[in-house]
């Protein structure tokens, strides 16, 4: 599996407003049930395994634009979101959740209507990317948040995020099941978190010192320890932490940003698009509201590439870059539920006309 993108995330202390959480849980659902009827669940779960699409989504959400909680908020609400249904469903969460993910594994597979070997691989999947990440991949990061988005298909993602202390900082990892040929050699779909030096025992570097690995356990013990006690003395001693981060895009979420840089994307007036404005109490905030949330749904990867600009959707819970619009997004919320609802009856129009607003997004 290819890694496709590093970023840092700072760690942030607190938690989402209880007005802003359910909110956050509406429009997720909404979103999320516009691209699985649009691009169907492959698809999506293709797509929130894309770190860069995941960063945006948690901005157009209204939580924060950098903090880990973007991670550990957005995937909770997901979860929610998508508990009544029984076509994509979230298991685990941060803390103690994640490890309920096996029972909650069963349990969603179960009433899915998966056969037993189906939700057995599921559980493993999801036991050996938490390995991997913990054990295999040694970069200063202990995990504390684990989930997997699984399909009625049998298909999964798993979106898991591991704290340094030391730094400060989060590393977000994230898993694609229709790419995983091994869990370890080169597993996963992207690792994002601030670059430094790790031993990867996954990557196609370390094949050698895996089958060592192999080797020397097979071996007497005693061998064993005679190489160690040798490795122990100063002139014989080396390490396996020359593996560095390869130089893949690198996203880097910082502390601080300026505001002013990006404040015309705030004050950009849409056009006068009729197809939306038409509806009664939709104004200028409503119709920038879904200009970014249809880009995130419609648009192509490259459009991704500046998450930060999402905030502009509806807001930030700290007010950065403004505070949330509340009516903005509850309209947003319900025109997306409302054109999804008149797409199954055959009624199209509303859903395209959302798709198009994408277009009068200013560039950035």
């Amino acid at each position: 599996m290819e890694r496709t993108g590093v970023t840092s995330l700072p760690l942030h202390p607190g938690k989402a407003p209880k007005w802003l959480f359910g909110r956050m849980v509406k429009l997720a659902g909404a979103i999320s049930e516009v691209m699985t009827y649009e691009w169907g669940h492959k698809q999506f779960l293709k797509t929130i395994s894309d770190p860069f699409w995941f960063q945006a989504f948690s901005c157009v959400l209204g939580f924060d634009w950098h903090s880990s909680g973007t991670t550990t908020v957005t995937c909770g609400a997901l979860k929610e979101a998508l508990a009544s249904g029984n076509d994509i469903r979230v298991a685990g969460g941060k803390g103690k959740s994640s490890k309920k993910t096996p029972d909650e594994i069963e349990v969603i597979g179960g009433e899915m209507g998966l056969r037993g070997d189906v939700i057995n691989e599921l559980k493993y999947s999801s036991r050996m990317a938490a390995k991997v990440d913990n054990a295999a991949l040694q970069d200063g990061y202990t995990l504390y948040h684990h989930v997997l988005i699984m399909s009625e298909d049998g298909d999964w993602a798993v979106i898991q995020q591991g704290m340094n202390t030391d730094s400060r900082y989060a590393r977000r990892y994230h898993w694609l099941s229709d790419k995983v040929k091994s869990f370890v050699e080169e597993p996963h779909n992207a690792i994002l978190g601030k670059s430094g030096e790790v031993m990867d025992m996954t990557a196609k570097q370390s094949s050698d010192a895996r089958d060592t690995t192999v080797d020397l356990v097979r071996d007497n013990p005693r061998h064993l320890r005679r190489d160690w006690e040798l490795l122990k003395k100063p002139l014989c001693q080396t390490t396996l932490d020359g593996w560095k981060v390869p130089k893949n895009p690198y996203l880097e979420m910082p502390r601080r940003i300026n505001w002013n840089v990006m404040k015309g994307l705030y004050e950009f007036q849409p056009k006068n698009y009729e197809e939306i404005l038409s509806t009664k109490g939709v104004g200028p905030a409503t119709v920038r509201a879904l200009a970014f949330i249809s880009e995130l749904m419609y648009g192509s990867p490259p459009s991704w590439k500046d998450p930060i600009k999402y905030s502009f959707a509806v807001g930030g819970k700290d007010g950065v870059p403004y505070p949330v619009n509340r009516k903005a997004m509850d309209d947003a919320t319900l025109l997306i539920k409302e054109g999804i609802e008149e797409a199954k009856i055959g009624n199209e129009e509303k859903l395209h006309a959302i798709k198009r607003l994408k277009k009068i997004l200013p560039e950035s």
